[in-house]
């Protein structure tokens, strides 16, 4: 049962330690793009932002995270802003949260923990509520001993949704049977899934998985495309849930239905254990045939986040499907140049759209229908009268180019 907690706004100041030293043009690390981003997870999560502190470092403090001078440097800026809480942009040790926690005498939170936070508030299924308990608690296990000042000081807010304070006052043995029972029940769910997605593929109905970094508008493309009613909001991780829709829409040929399936948003240094436990619900796009990877192409990191989406998808194993990119928010962009120059060099096909403004999804079913019949084959043949059964079965997962009524038999062109 998930905890209750009162809400209050927090005051936080973000702390970044710049410590990437080898950059290019595709992979590059900016670290203010990456604390503008953690600004908008602690927006997502209710806090007020009301400082910023970056040390460039070679490596992270392995006690501290940041450096002696940066802590004074600290203390001077809790007092001026009244910050109740720090959050660092990255994952931080136990001894490190617990030492920041001394120094500081203030709330101590890290970019998991904000991350896992939203995901509590966020998570709409029942899946995806022991998921995000599951995590929490796996990241919490570790931060139990000399749990002490660090943990009192959790108080309300981050950190304190899901099972939060409450599960932690609990003694690990609890907390391990509960991780056992929680993964005992994700396992259960994904054999239903795997019934209803076995259902799927006995139907032959082409499978779509939608893909991308989190607010890039895979929930609005869904929504345009099949009338579908999932929240959309122009905030990070504002749908957590795997939603799986029926898009069918009509060509010369006749109609052609494909199952889209939307994933939940991926991030920078998004926690393990955060992927751990959906990973069966992200694993709908290893089962897809084809990936639609969606870019936000009006933002200005957007190689960086296509950089993340695909190392997700390698560290899922989700390889060698053949993907299609969708430049999104292109209404953002007023440079022609700029659109133009939009490109995916991992993508067999890409087109530039607005799902917002509905402008270019023309142009999907176009893509789609290019992808289906490169994966399919041409046949002319007459089939007798007495089959047809295989005449049906074509026109129903196939696409009938032309069809005459011979005297011998039904003369069909297709791709099968």
């Amino acid at each position: 049962m998930l905890h209750e907690n009162k809400e209050e706004i927090e005051y936080v100041i973000l702390v970044a330690v710049d410590h990437v030293t080898e950059k290019n043009d595709y992979t590059v690390f900016d670290v203010d793009a990456s604390l503008d981003e953690l600004s908008e997870l602690a927006d997502t999560a209710g806090a007020v932002v009301v400082g910023r502190v970056v040390q460039k470092l070679p490596h992270f403090n392995p006690s501290t995270y940041i450096g002696s001078g940066k802590i004074e440097e600290l203390k001077t800026m809790i007092y001026a802003t009244g910050a109740t809480g720090i959050i660092a942009d990255d994952e931080l040790s136990p001894s490190q949260m617990y030492n920041l926690s001394q120094a500081l005498d203030i709330k101590i939170m890290d970019r998991t923990m904000l991350i896992l936070d939203i995901f509590a508030a966020h998570a709409r299924s029942a899946e995806g509520k022991l998921q995000i308990e599951l995590a929490q608690l796996e990241y919490n296990l570790s931060r139990l001993t000399g749990k002490g000042t660090s943990m009192s000081r959790l108080g309300g807010g981050i950190g304190t949704r899901g099972p939060g304070e409450k599960k932690l006052e609990q003694d690990r043995r609890v907390i391990r049977k509960r991780v056992s029972q929680l993964k005992h029940d994700i396992k259960e769910m994904a054999a239903h899934r795997e019934i209803t997605r076995a259902g799927r593929e006995k139907g032959r109905i082409p499978v779509f998985a939608i893909v991308g970094y989190t607010n890039v508008g895979k929930s609005t493309l869904l929504n345009a495309l099949t009338g579908a009613d999932i929240l959309a909001e122009d905030k990070l991780f504002a749908t957590l849930d795997t939603t799986t829709r029926v898009f069918e829409y009509k060509r010369e040929t006749g109609k052609q239905k494909i199952l889209l399936t939307d994933t939940v948003g991926f991030i920078r240094k998004l926690p393990h254990d955060l992927i751990d436990a959906f990973r069966s619900t992200l694993e709908e796009a290893k089962y897809a045939d084809y990936i639609i990877h969606v870019v936000d192409a009006s933002s200005p990191d957007r190689l960086a986040e296509m950089k993340v989406v695909y190392n997700t998808l390698d560290e899922l194993g989700i390889t060698g499907k053949r993907i299609v990119t969708i430049f999104n928010k292109i209404d953002k962009i007023y440079d022609d140049d700029m659109k133009m120059g939009l490109f995916d060099p991992r993508a067999v096909d890409y087109i530039r759209i607005s799902a917002r403004n509905r402008t270019g999804l023309s142009l999907i079913p176009e893509m789609i229908d290019k992808l289906l019949r490169e994966d399919r084959t041409l046949i002319e043949h007459i089939y007798s009268y007495d089959e047809m059964g295989k005449v049906s079965e074509i026109k129903k997962n196939g696409e009938v180019i032309k069809e005459e009524y011979l005297e011998d038999g039904i003369y069909i062109k297709a791709y099968v």
